[in-house]
Formats: C-alpha cells, structure tokens, sequence
C-alpha cells in the first residue's frame, strides 16, 4: 500500500459501531456498497490505490467503519469495470492496462467523444460553453504555474463537460465504464513541451468550433485530440 494511502487511513476517524455506519466518513445506511465502491474508485482514479497494488481489506474496513460485508460487495462492482482484478482466494488488486488494451480503450473512447463532440454542437447552451471556456482559461494558468493537478483535474471536466452536453445517458454511460479504466493514466501521463502546447492549443480551438456549433470539425479535432495521447499514454504505462 502506497505511503500516501497508509498516512491518510491513520489521519481518518471511525467508529466500530455498525449500528452507527450512516454517519462514517459521509458513508450512507442506505445503498452501502454503492458508496463504498464509488469511495473506492476515487482511490483508484486519483491514484492514491496504484496499478496491481494489493486491496487491504481490513484497512479499508476501518477506513469507511464498516463490515467486509459491503467491502467485498464494492470490490465485486469495480471487478466489473475492471477497476480492480479478482484473485482466488487471495483477495483483489487494483488492475492494469496492456499496451494492446490502453490503444483499443484510447481508439474506442476516442470514438466515443467525436460522437458526443457532434450531438453536444446541436444541443448545448451558451451558458454552457461558457463554462466550458472559462475552465479552459483557468486549465491554461494552471499549467503556466506548473500546477499539474488543477490542469488535470480541469481537462477531465471540460471533456466531462462535452460529453454530458451530448444529452444521450447511453453514450455517458458506455463512455463512463470505459474511460476509468485508463482516466488516471489519460490525464496524468507526462508529455513534452510540444505535447502540452498542442494539448492546450486545441482545447481552445474546441471552444472556437462549440462557438460555432461546427459539430462536424469538433468531431474530427476531438478524435484526433484523444489519439494523440495513445503513445504518450503507453510509453508511461504500458505493459
């Protein structure tokens, strides 16, 4: 378990009491295990649980103040999504991409936001592409401060932002179980000085054509947007 993880579990408070489990760390009664599990996958996402680290279950436990009962439920779910990989009898570790498997996740989900590109230029409001401009100009004076995880942490939500512009919860969804499993690695994997400038030069050429509802030439940047980050991604991560 990473230092970062171990320090935080200690710093948490938790109660043993299971009767009293609607009030641990903003975990509620009710859906427990959907909790847990999206309390779980933040860890992942944000890479305080690290590619093929083991699932400490006792810890976690104390964490959230629960049973293995909900845990084990959680850890199913993610299983699923290929957030995490099942052992037997051994438990569960966070799970890893393939150099094969990130460039068909980066293909298809490159796919997946030049469709949303196009449905989001027909439905969007102004309001919202103002949103989407101001986090742009706020993700540019991050990354001049050097400060990567406020540039993170913007660019997923403009791309966040497009998508759910699109108004179609069936394309978020596939687009949402699908993008996690490389979402880390998308938004952190290290790129040179042409790289970043490229990277923030069409973010703001997005603004332009979303001004101008030109779905058809946001489709093809966003394509291209995503494939670019393919060799980045897998010299980084790849395995």
């Amino acid at each position: 378990m990473s230092f970062a993880f171990s320090t935080l579990l200690y710093r948490l408070p938790y109660k043993t009491n299971m009767n009293r489990i609607a009030t641990v760390d903003g975990i509620q009664r009710r859906y427990l295990h959907d909790e847990v599990a999206e309390r779980l996958r933040e860890l992942i996402l944000s890479g305080e649980l690290e590619p093929k680290e083991r699932i400490n279950e006792i810890e976690l436990c104390e964490r959230f103040g629960i049973s293995r009962t909900p845990l084990r439920e959680a850890i199913k779910i993610l299983a699923t999504e290929g957030l995490l990989e099942l052992l037997p009898n051994r438990g569960a570790r966070v799970g890893s991409v393939s150099q094969a498997e990130i460039e068909e996740i980066i293909e298809v989900v490159a796919g997946l936001e030049a469709t949303a590109a196009e449905l989001a230029c027909r439905t969007l409001s102004d309001a919202e592409i103002d949103a989407i401009e101001a986090k742009t100009i706020v993700m540019g004076k991050a990354h001049e401060r050097k400060d990567d995880a406020a540039y993170f942490t913007l660019n997923r939500e403009i791309h966040e932002a497009i998508m759910a512009a699109a108004r179609n919860a069936t394309l978020s969804n596939i687009y949402s179980n699908l993008s996690s499993r490389i979402q880390r690695m998308r938004y952190t994997a290290h790129k040179t000085a042409e790289q970043w400038q490229r990277a923030l030069s069409e973010h703001q050429e997005m603004v332009v054509l979303l001004r101008t509802r030109d779905g058809e030439a946001l489709s093809r940047l966003m394509r291209e947007h995503i494939r670019g980050k393919k060799a980045v991604i897998s010299a980084a991560y790849g395995s």
